[in-house]
């Protein structure tokens, strides 16, 4: 019987590549080839201890730990390297004319509830007023009714619900809509406010060991659906927020930066059921094709 390569540390990555030939699957045999091979050079490059080393499988089994059905800790680790926005840059490259996607976030652990438009999605109705308008078309101006935006949000001390059971309504801030014919959405809310990132976690001790803060720029979340059309997941960020340009999961991008303008006209306001001082946002969104 033929015996295979023998371990060592100049072929190493070889060695353990090689006793994967046999992987059905020729996508998986790809990655895990690719991540032998990059995992073997990356320790190689550092050299470890075996106490680094087993602090290292220390950090990723706390990481694990602290995950629940309300965070998850590894989507932190993903989001604070950039992985995540790299994946999302990856598999949604600009065409041109699409909207800029961004990250999913931790906080989406629920199916945010169906609300008619103009439905204000701030139940507690704790905040300053805003108003958000839209219109979802395709990449050559079509209107794409029946579309849906799922919407979440931080409030305006910088929690999500998630983070405050007990204390605010379920589902606060989070509304699922449908865009009628001519594409347009809209609806009720209020300013989101920057937020730091869980850090009680290993991974608030990674940004503390790194000199890093955990503070995401004020935004609200979107993810758009509609048959026919790649699913978009985006963000609308405040221009007047504090940590545009250091975001902890590096999630903005200047195209998804508005200004959330002022509104003083006790008319509108009162036809829109807001006070006569409120904020407003348009945020248009242009999504591919499928095909595309």
């Amino acid at each position: 019987m033929d015996r295979g390569e023998l371990f060592s540390e100049e072929r190493s990555a070889e060695v353990v590549a090689n006793s994967m030939e046999g992987t059905r699957d020729p996508r998986l045999r790809q990655v895990l080839d690719s991540l032998v091979r990059h995992l073997h050079d990356f320790v190689k490059d550092v050299e470890p201890t075996e106490e680094e080393w087993g602090a290292a499988i220390a950090f990723l089994t706390a990481t694990g730990h602290k995950c629940d059905a309300a965070r998850q800790e590894f989507v932190l680790l993903s989001d604070v390297l950039g992985v995540s926005m790299l994946v999302e840059t990856i598999n949604h490259r600009a065409k041109g004319v699409a909207t800029e996607s961004t990250v999913l976030g931790p906080f989406h652990v629920v199916e945010s509830p169906p609300r008619p438009l103009g439905a204000d999605i701030c139940l507690d109705h704790r905040g300053e007023p805003c108003l958000v308008t839209g219109r979802v078309t395709g990449p050559d101006g079509e209107p794409v009714g029946g579309a849906t935006v799922d919407v979440w949000q931080a409030d305006a001390e910088g929690y999500y619900d998630v983070q405050r059971p007990g204390e605010v309504p379920p589902a606060n801030l989070r509304g699922l809509f449908t865009t009628q014919a001519d594409g347009r959405f809209w609806f009720r809310t209020v300013m989101p406010r920057h937020y730091p990132i869980p850090d009680d976690g290993p991974v608030g001790a990674l940004l503390e060991a790194t000199g890093r803060h955990p503070y995401r720029p004020a935004h609200i979340h979107f993810l758009v659906r509609a048959a026919g059309y790649a699913p978009l997941t985006t963000h609308v960020f405040a221009a007047d927020s504090p940590y545009l340009d250091s975001d902890a999961v590096f999630g903005v991008k200047p195209d998804l930066v508005r200004d959330f303008a002022v509104v003083e006209d006790p008319v509108r306001a009162a036809e829109l059921g807001l006070p006569d001082r409120f904020r407003e946002v348009e945020f248009d969104i242009v999504l591919l094709r499928v095909e595309e």
